[in-house]
This record gives C-alpha cells, sequence and structure tokens, in this order.
C-alpha cells in the first residue's frame, strides 16, 4: 500500500469497530492489557484483586470508548491518507485517555468516593497520572495501528494474487475446448443449422462469462446458468457419452458465490473424468442448504488414471483460495478419490449482500 494520492482506499486498514466482533476483540485485548499492568504494579496500598479491578474498570472506559468514538469517526477517517489517518486516530485516542484520566482523577476527589473510604483506589496526583498514561496509551495504540496496518497489507496481497488466479482462469480456455467446440459447430451448419445457431450463442454467452471483468461476486443462479451454457456445449461435442444430474432444487438461487465457482468443477469433471472413458459417464451435482451453510458435491467416475491434473488441482486452489477470501473460515473445499469416483464438496455460509460475508 502507498501513501499517493489514493487515500480514500488507503485508511480503510483500520478494522471497523462498529461491529459485535470487534467490540468483543476490544474486550479481550483490554483486560489482557489490564492484567499485565496490574502484574507490572507493586500493588501499593491494595491488594491484586482491588488493583486487578480498577485497572480493568479504567481501561474498559478507554477501550469501549476509544472504540465508539473510532466507530463514529469512521468516514471522515477514511477520507484521509494513510499518515493523515493514521497522526488522527493517535491524536483521538490520545486526548480520550486524557480527558478519562481527568475525569478518574477528579472523581477521586469527590466527595461520594471520600464518604465510601476508597479514596486509596484513585491516583493522588494528576500530572503523573495524565503522563504515564498519555504514553502507554499512545504506544500502545502506535503499535496497534501498526498491526492493523501489516495485516491490511497481507490480506490485500492475497487478494490482489487471487485475483490474478481468477483472471488467469477467466482467460483461459482451454485450446482444444475451443477447437472441437468450432469443428461441432461447423459440422452442424449444415446438417442442422438451428442447433448450430444455439451452440454459437451458447460459446458467445461463455465467453463473455469467462471474459467479463465484472463477476467476482455473482448470485448461485448466474453462476448455474455458466455452468448449463457449458454443459449445452459439451453435450453437442459428446452426444449421450455425456449425462449430467443437477439436483440443486433445495439451494437458494439468490446466495452470493465467487464467480467461476461451479463451471470449472464441471469443467473438469468432464475433462478428466468423462472424456476418457469410451462409454462415458455421469456427473452428479448436489446441493443442499443445512441452517445457514450451502453445501454442493461435485461427483465424476474416473477409471484406473490419475484424476489429479495439474489444470484439475489448479481450479480446486483457485476456488479454494476465493471462497476463503469471501467467507474466511467458514468457506470448505475437499476434494479426493473414493473408490471409483472422484468428489468435490464445497461448504460456505448461505449469504444475500456482500455485508452478510
Amino acid at each position: 500500500m502507498s501513501t499517493g494520492t489514493d487515500g480514500a482506499d488507503e485508511s480503510l486498514y483500520l478494522p471497523d469497530f462498529c461491529t459485535s466482533r470487534a467490540a468483543l476483540a476490544n474486550v479481550l485485548i483490554v483486560e489482557l492489557t489490564a492484567l499485565i499492568l496490574t502484574l507490572a504494579h507493586e500493588n501499593v496500598g491494595v491488594g491484586f484483586w482491588a488493583d486487578l479491578s480498577r485497572t480493568s474498570l479504567f481501561l474498559l472506559w478507554i477501550g469501549l470508548a476509544g472504540a465508539a468514538l473510532l466507530c463514529w469517526m469512521r468516514a471522515p477517517l477514511n477520507r484521509l491518507q494513510v499518515a493523515r489517518g493514521s497522526a488522527a486516530v493517535l491524536l483521538l485516542i490520545t486526548v480520550l485517555i486524557a480527558v478519562i484520566s481527568a475525569g478518574a482523577f477528579y472523581l477521586g476527589r469527590s466527595s461520594l468516593v471520600q464518604d465510601a473510604g476508597v479514596i486509596e483506589l484513585f491516583p493522588p496526583e494528576l500530572t503523573p497520572f495524565l503522563v504515564r498514561n498519555g504514553v502507554i496509551g499512545f504506544v500502545i495504540t502506535a503499535l496497534a495501528l501498526r498491526y492493523f496496518y501489516v495485516t491490511h497489507e497481507w490480506r490485500r496481497n492475497i487478494e490482489m494474487q487471487a485475483t490474478a488466479r481468477v483472471h488467469a482462469l477467466q482467460a483461459r480456455i482451454r485450446p482444444h475446448f475451443l477447437f472441437n467446440s468450432m469443428n461441432t459447430i461447423a459440422s452442424l451448419t449444415r446438417s442442422n443449422p438451428a442447433v448450430a445457431e444455439e451452440a454459437v450463442q451458447d460459446l458467445a454467452d461463455l465467453f463473455r462469462a469467462n471474459l467479463s471483468d465484472k463477476r467476482d461476486t455473482i448470485t448461485l443462479e448466474q453462476e448455474y446458468e455458466v455452468a448449463r451454457t457449458y454443459q449445452r456445449i459439451e453435450e453437442l461435442r459428446l452426444g449421450s457419452r455425456l449425462r449430467v444430474d443437477w439436483k440443486i432444487d433445495s439451494l437458494p438461487r439468490k446466495a452470493l458465490v465467487p464467480g467461476l465457482m461451479l463451471q470449472p468443477l464441471l469443467e473438469n469433471a468432464i475433462y478428466h473424468g468423462i472424456e476418457p472413458q469410451p462409454g462415458g459417464g455421469t456427473v452428479t451435482v448436489t446441493g443442499e442448504l443445512s441452517g445457514k451453510l450451502i453445501t454442493i458435491v461435485v461427483r465424476n467416475p474416473v477409471g484406473d488414471y490419475d484424476s489429479e491434473h495439474d489444470g484439475n488441482r489448479l481450479a480446486l486452489a483457485n476456488i479454494r483460495e476465493r471462497l476463503g477470501l469471501m467467507y474466511g473460515e467458514r468457506g470448505l473445499v475437499k476434494s479426493g478419490r473414493f473408490d471409483n469416483e472422484f468428489i468435490v464438496t464445497l461448504r460456505f455460509p448461505h449469504v444475500e449482500t456482500l455485508n452478510e460475508a
């Protein structure tokens, strides 16, 4: 990530502090910091647990207030460049720590605390208390920003690599497939012009879907149509040798999936499983929705040859990486040969908006 003119995107390395997941992580980090600071104290005048309780309460004020402040300031911070955005966050958190520290100090001087007899839990002097908390808060915030930045850079690099692989997969039209398809169409132009015209349209649709730059995330219905288009072209070439059994009626067609997910699996099943066998075979695609999880299983027969070709591994690795980027650990790809079948299983959450993913 550079620090050039595209600052609107560069400040996005900050996580979204408005989410419940970020709030939970914030609380855990605050409690861990409180424990470390308490262990570093000499606990003069108070016991360990009392010191831990007051430190935890104080840091929770800072942590939750800081998260709320960054959530509220998310939009203006996103318009800043990386350096300015980071400096703004450091300044905001440092001022917030100073305000809360001063509030805690003056609370300790109130009659309510003095009457309760717990004044020893509050700092005796304001300036050392403010300086100490400000320095610690500044260092911890700077380290956190550095962590967020490095994490964002790593994820961005992974996404760029995945995007490059997607584009390579989109641009990779197997020469033998194109050659065979054109030969099939040429042979149909005289015997069955109507079918030849449909095949040309299907081939054009398939190329359009494969080469489009706007299909990173599509609906399951759209992905199914791409796979069916590819199937129709291959059926013209292989005839009765190819059979595809679709059992996906229970799947939600509006669910979002990475583009080019089913079609490469169908292509590999036909190319590596059906075509080498003289009698052909059946590719079975089964879909199931269980709770909020979608499972798709693609099965094809295999002979006594190795079904794990480089093209097959490339497509599976590509799908696995893109499911991981879109769904995190909730996206799963498993594959392997079982007896005389090669089986690929996809499992991912049912989401219909990118925010859910």
